[in-house]
């Protein structure tokens, strides 16, 4: 004890700061896509700029989106032998608030046998891409509210049948009042341990009143992996200690572009919070 304890004084004693300079090397940008095909909608596509980590945060206005959106790409969506060309025009959608800069009137139709394909040439010569299938809709079976005994606060419990002769992956959401409000829950899953029923289920955190919206998108593994990924390297920036976490994305082509093309087919259901 007597030896432990000096030791520790010893230590004590010592100056343990030292400042280290670290060159960190130059970042490349790369292309960032996201498009996602829904069947009954428009076709929306977000072409962008990646930013270095350490790169300070710019206002977000006018001069930001010019610095970070790609213009001038030809951008087009090949169904059945047809390219749909995406114009370049600025797109927010109301309910998820996110910023799109390609767009096409042309609707999706919910076709689950016939792939869709999309072609990105860049102003730079470079190209990008990708090709994904829409899902069949994987019903919501039933929302079972359940309250706790003796208690004025319920949860909920989402009830869906996976087919066990396929690997099945999934994105749950979950929303309380609206669609436009931030999701009480978002996450993606796979049904390895499932024996053809899952249920998502909430904490005891509702009472009577509470509006409830359920949604449960059937996705394929590169949207699955694409999501899992952005979780993993959001983590790692938190993390000092943590390896950087790199960007699993199903984008093909010379550009080197990261990001996601992906159908997105759900089934939707909404219930009030009662007794």
């Amino acid at each position: 004890m007597i030896i432990i304890s000096g030791v520790l004084l010893e230590l004590a004693a010592c100056n343990l700061e030292r400042e280290v300079d670290i060159t960190l090397p130059e970042y490349e940008s790369r292309y960032v896509v996201e498009c996602y095909l829904e069947p009954g909608q428009p076709i929306s596509l977000l072409l962008s700029r990646s930013a270095a980590y350490f790169e300070p945060f710019p206002q977000l206005n006018e001069d930001f989106l010019g610095k970070i959106l790609v213009d001038s790409a030809k951008v087009a969506i090949i169904y059945n032998g047809v390219e749909i060309p995406l114009e370049n025009r600025l797109i927010i959608n109301p309910l998820t608030q996110k910023v799109y800069n390609y767009y096409s009137s042309a609707h999706i139709p919910y076709d689950t046998i016939n792939p869709f394909e999309l072609s990105i040439a860049t102003k730079d010569g470079l190209s990008i891409h990708a090709a994904t299938r829409l899902l069949p809709v994987v019903p919501i079976d039933s929302l079972v509210v359940q309250f706790a005994e003796g208690d004025t606060l319920a949860r909920l419990l989402t009830y869906i049948t996976d087919n066990t002769t396929r690997p099945d992956y999934y994105r749950r959401m979950l929303h309380e009042g609206s669609l436009d409000s931030i999701p009480v829950q978002d996450f993606a899953t796979d049904d390895r341990l499932a024996e053809g029923t899952i249920v998502y289920g909430t904490r005891f955190n509702y009472e009577e009143g509470d509006t409830l919206i359920a949604t449960i998108f059937h996705i394929d593994k590169a949207y699955h992996d694409f999501l899992e990924s952005l979780v993993d390297a959001t983590g790692a920036n938190g993390n000092p200690f943590a390896q950087p976490s790199p960007i699993i994305s199903n984008l093909e082509g010379t550009a080197n572009a990261i990001g996601i093309f992906t159908g997105l087919t759900y089934d939707r259901k909404t219930v009030a919070v009662s007794r």
